[in-house]
């Protein structure tokens, strides 16, 4: 009431649990090869791990975020009725209406998007960019999205600084779209054992990822004579990469898996 102050409100805690367990590799160097080789082969076989080590983590939050049980099937009938994967057949491709349909399913969970508006600029034929959800897709389903009425690809972004993330192609309302080649393929999972397709829509707390504290990934070499008596002429030297981590789902309703077919 009027001059009465209200009695305020409490915030809550949810734990979220996940096991979080180590992984990691190496590769062995020769002394051969150091000798023979014009390449700086230590700080190639870093790079090359690190991208394995990034792949590795990837796939492991994908198969997490992946399972959620929030599912769209896409289905070109009227009324809809696919309720599984092998549901889909050739005809279920991705189309404006079943995006409109994922996009609606998010803003009534209230969804928060995780991009922020960008401002149109003055380069030619730019367009202003809306608060959007992150769409992760496979490459194969590139051509689909430009086929469809209303997607504006990034070429035609304001152009300010950080406004376009990694492998981003483009937009179709509220979602932005980001290619993977680790977006999920269900081979021989639809009707007549074709393949589909996995669209992955992110809002904010999605999903989150942990590792255990002062168990950050690293890069582990071991030189040349380390071996001790396993490696008496001093001939191999490793170089590896070790991490801790896991990955769980916090809310089911901020994200969604959107499935069909691509020809």
């Amino acid at each position: 009431g009027e001059g009465v102050t209200p009695s305020g409100s409490n915030l809550s805690i949810t734990d979220a649990q996940c096991t979080v367990l180590q992984y990691g590799d190496f590769t062995t160097v020769t002394d051969y090869l150091s000798l023979t080789t014009l390449d700086p082969i230590f700080t190639e076989a870093a790079q090359v791990l690190g991208e394995q080590a990034g792949l590795t983590l990837d796939t492991l939050a994908r198969d997490v975020i992946w399972a959620t049980t929030n599912i769209q099937y896409c289905d070109v009938t009227s009324p809809k009725a696919n309720a599984a994967i092998t549901d889909i057949t050739t005809s279920d491709v991705l189309a404006t209406d079943e995006l409109n349909i994922a996009i609606e399913t998010m803003l009534t969970a209230n969804a928060k998007p995780i991009t922020m508006m960008v401002n149109p600029d003055t380069g030619y034929l730019t367009t202003p960019v809306g608060e959007a959800f992150v769409a992760i897709i496979h490459p194969n389903s590139i051509n689909t999205l430009y086929g469809l009425t209303g997607f504006l690809p990034v070429e035609q972004y304001a152009r300010s600084s950080g406004t376009v993330l990694p492998g981003e192609v483009g937009k179709y309302r509220q979602l932005r779209f980001i290619t993977s080649t680790n977006a999920k393929v269900y081979t021989g999972a639809g009707a007549g054992a074709i393949d589909v397709q996995g669209m992955l829509i992110l809002a904010k707390n999605a999903y989150g990822v942990t590792r255990i504290g002062g168990a950050a990934m690293k890069n582990i070499r071991k030189a040349f004579g380390s071996g001790g008596t396993s490696d008496p002429l001093d001939q191999r030297a490793t170089s590896g990469w070790k991490a801790t981590f896991g990955a769980v789902i916090l809310d089911q309703t901020f994200l969604l898996k959107v499935l069909y077919y691509v020809a």
